[in-house]
């Protein structure tokens, strides 16, 4: 019921943005396109996979560094923490892994998907990346009407990149036109009440679009575009790697106790780790600065910054 309400509230919340803002479309498609890329991405890594996964994680969690290690890898190489902790809770539940295992998995999620902010900041904002889009998506159809099974799963993959690229673009692009019609930086708060009303902001938006590397994927195409201060894009973050265990706590709650355990868990240990980065964010902040001298990061290329800062 709840699902159903909250459903028709974001349906309802979309239809009245379009229709009074129409220039938020290519921002909306470009989510929309970038998280169907995702989806395709998570579909390709566990068609080719084909079991894979399941026996490398039940063999890495015998020990904590090796937990912690293939979560990080595994979330980096297939982009969504929210599928790692869905499938880790599952394991617990089924009794495959333990919960000491199940914990490692879920912090090394944590780390793995600081990759999205890389891959975004890094590359996908810095050439032209739906020229690669385009061939991606073309290989990856080609590549999906194979009997093969572990042809489909690259096609998914490589066709989830294409979309996943594209979405980026789709997104930059939306900014780069919305910014013309309404300045979003006007509504910036400053200070610290600014900082918990944009983590409260990046929790809602995790939680609506279920992904964590989405929402950051949006951050960093409004902060390219100018469209919100770099102070607000950091707590953005925070807020977005606390709402990252809302999918995590959905899908525990056909769980057993173990499962509901590490989902809670996870949760502290978010809610704890995004305390402590708020209580910090200004310490941290001059840390990024000096980090960003050392690695040769401009002091104005803030979206790499914020991929310093979420790492």
């Amino acid at each position: 019921m709840i699902r159903k309400l909250f459903l028709a509230f974001i349906l309802i919340a979309l239809g009245f943005s379009l229709y009074f803002n129409p220039n938020f479309k290519t921002i909306a498609a470009g989510i929309s396109i970038l998280l169907f890329g995702m989806i395709l991405l998570e579909e390709g890594f566990k068609v080719f996979a084909k079991g894979t996964l399941q026996k490398v994680l039940k063999k890495a969690t015998n020990k904590l560094y090796k937990s912690i290690s293939i979560g990080a890898f595994v979330t980096a190489l297939i982009q969504s923490s929210s599928l790692v902790s869905v499938i880790t809770i599952s394991f617990i539940s089924a009794g495959l892994i333990s919960l000491g295992g199940g914990l490692g998995l879920i912090f090394g999620a944590n780390i793995g998907t600081t990759a999205t902010a890389w891959l975004v900041a890094g590359f996908g904002l810095k050439i032209k990346i739906s020229a690669l889009a385009m061939p991606m998506l073309i290989f990856g159809l080609i590549f999906t009407f194979q009997k093969k099974e572990s042809l489909k799963g690259i096609g998914n993959v490589l066709a989830g990149l294409g979309f996943f690229f594209l979405g980026i673009h789709y997104m930059k692009e939306g900014f780069d036109v919305f910014k013309e019609y309404i300045d979003l930086t006007q509504y910036a708060v400053s200070g610290f009440l600014g900082v918990i009303i944009y983590t409260v902001l990046g929790i809602i938006i995790t939680t609506i679009l279920q992904s964590s590397s989405a929402t950051l994927a949006l951050i960093l195409t409004a902060l390219a575009a100018g469209q919100i201060e770099y102070e607000n894009a950091l707590a953005l973050a925070i807020g977005a790697n606390v709402g990252t265990t809302i999918t995590a706590i959905l899908g525990s709650l056909t769980a057993n106790v173990a499962g509901r355990r590490l989902a809670g868990a996870h949760l502290i240990f978010n809610v704890t780790t995004g305390v402590v980065a708020l209580s910090l964010i200004y310490p941290l902040g001059r840390l990024v600065n000096i980090l960003s001298e050392i690695f040769g990061i401009s002091a104005t290329d803030y979206t790499l910054k914020l991929a310093l800062f979420h790492t």
